[in-house]
């Protein structure tokens, strides 16, 4: 029976999303794997690929349509031996319940099975010992009988649960694989964040509030609609405590100066923010118990640094992460990140380049921002405000006045998961770091 294509949760915060850009048409042939659309999400523009073949019978959702609901038919793939004629007017599939989720489910006890329609195409569709239907796709069909594997015993990653290509050959390989951690995002809806507007005043009476002012109304796009849920959900479940230091950069700012130097010839140019990455990197392997995040109920304690760091962008920011940061040199820290932080602005990172991650930085130093206290990123478990480094006076340990270039920052921290003690270390091991820059190539 026709399978209907329906509109992907590239993110684990997508509800809706734009469909950009078809990249096929009505009659082209798709297999697994080809390129189907590019669609717009709550964080970038993504490309859409088929998880079955088949020929597209019919487009259902014209490129360009805003506030595409996530689950939604977008387009109805018809497979070997079917025709638009099977497909019903509207979009849906011929087989009516075909529309309703191709989750396999038990019959109601009191409610007597329909019988099977009868399909004229082969194979026919596989079943379980009790008799309830396999959904997989034509190829996979194939492929599992060709080499002998059950599909009974699969746990399809397709939409709706169906086993596709990659199943069957993963079964075949002997690999096993787990429904979750190899799902496609489409199957793996997030929890409906918190409404952004849950406190406060209603819409209808602030706009009621300024109805004598003039005003220009701005829709919220997807991106900033996700930042106000998160930030909202942040405040308020998350119970933030704050640690301040000063740092003195003086002798991190010679040093860079002496790295630069060195490395002109290659095309790197390190920035205080790659020092900062680093240090926050090692302190977190220094203090491994604070490298963590909160799991509901339970803490994750990771063993590498994946440290995040805060991009802003036009109408919002990402916050791709810097996996394995501990191991990276500062010149291969710097090179990620300026790839990221590109990738970032033109909206064409993936997924799991901004997701994950223990513990994150902002940086607001290049603003001129003294000082500030920066809002968790769930499920972090603490992140670094950082502000700009100024020249001004400070008594040093022999007790006289001088002139030091002083960066302050904030480490604001979940108390769920790092106590104060555990923060304060973190903290210190932090600026040890960038007070004694050389360290950090030990």
């Amino acid at each position: 029976m026709p399978i209907e294509i329906l509109m992907p949760a590239l993110s684990p915060t997508m509800e809706e999303g734009t469909l950009a850009k078809w990249l096929v048409k009505e009659g082209d042939t798709v297999s697994s794997g080809d390129l189907l659309a590019e669609i717009e999400t709550d964080k970038a523009t993504m490309e859409f690929e088929a998880v079955d073949e088949g020929v597209v019978g019919k487009i259902l959702i014209e490129e360009g349509t805003e506030g595409v609901k996530v689950n939604t038919a977008i387009a109805v793939l018809l497979e070997d031996g079917e025709s638009a004629g099977d497909i019903k007017a509207g979009g849906s599939s011929a087989a009516g319940e075909a529309a309703t989720p191709e989750v396999p489910a038990k019959a109601d006890k009191d409610e007597p099975a329909a019988p099977a329609k009868a399909e004229s195409k082969a194979p026919a569709a596989p079943a379980t010992a009790d008799g309830g239907r396999i959904f997989a796709s034509p190829l996979a069909r194939r492929i599992a009988a060709d080499k002998g594997v059950d599909l009974a015993g699969l746990t399809g990653s397709g939409p709706h649960g169906r086993i596709v290509k990659a199943d069957v050959e993963a079964a075949k390989a002997g690999a096993a694989k787990p429904a979750a951690a190899s799902a496609p995002a489409e199957t793996a809806k997030a929890a409906p964040a918190p409404a952004a507007m849950a406190s406060g005043p209603s819409s209808d009476a602030v706009m009621a509030m300024y109805q004598d002012r003039e005003f220009e109304e701005v829709k919220l796009d997807g991106m900033r609609k996700t930042i106000a849920a998160r930030l909202t959900e942040a405040k308020q479940t998350v119970p933030h405590f704050y640690l301040r230091r000063d740092i003195k950069l003086d002798a991190l700012m010679k040093f860079r100066g002496e790295l630069n130097k060195q490395l002109e010839g290659r095309g790197v140019k390190l920035s205080v923010n790659d020092f900062i990455i680093k240090a926050c990197a090692l302190a977190l392997q220094a203090v491994p118990d604070a490298n963590a995040v909160w799991a509901g109920d339970k803490v994750l304690r990771l063993k590498p640094s994946d440290v995040a760091v805060a991009v802003a962008i036009e109408g919002g920011l990402f916050t791709p992460v810097l996996k394995d940061a501990e191991m990276k040199s500062l010149s291969a820290l710097s090179t990620e990140m300026k790839d990221l932080a590109s990738r970032a602005r033109d909206r064409k990172l993936a997924p799991q380049e901004y997701q994950g991650g223990t513990f994150a930085i902002s940086n607001l130093g290049m603003f001129g921002i003294d000082n500030f206290d920066a809002v968790i990123n769930p499920p972090h478990g603490a992140i670094l405000a950082v502000g700009a480094g100024k020249k001004q006076p400070v008594v040093g340990s022999d007790g006289e006045l001088a002139v030091a270039t002083v960066m302050s920052v904030t480490l604001s921290v979940d108390h769920r998961v790092i106590d104060g003690a555990m923060g304060a270390e973190l903290l210190n091991r932090i600026v040890d770091n960038l007070e004694n820059p050389m360290v950090m190539l030990a």
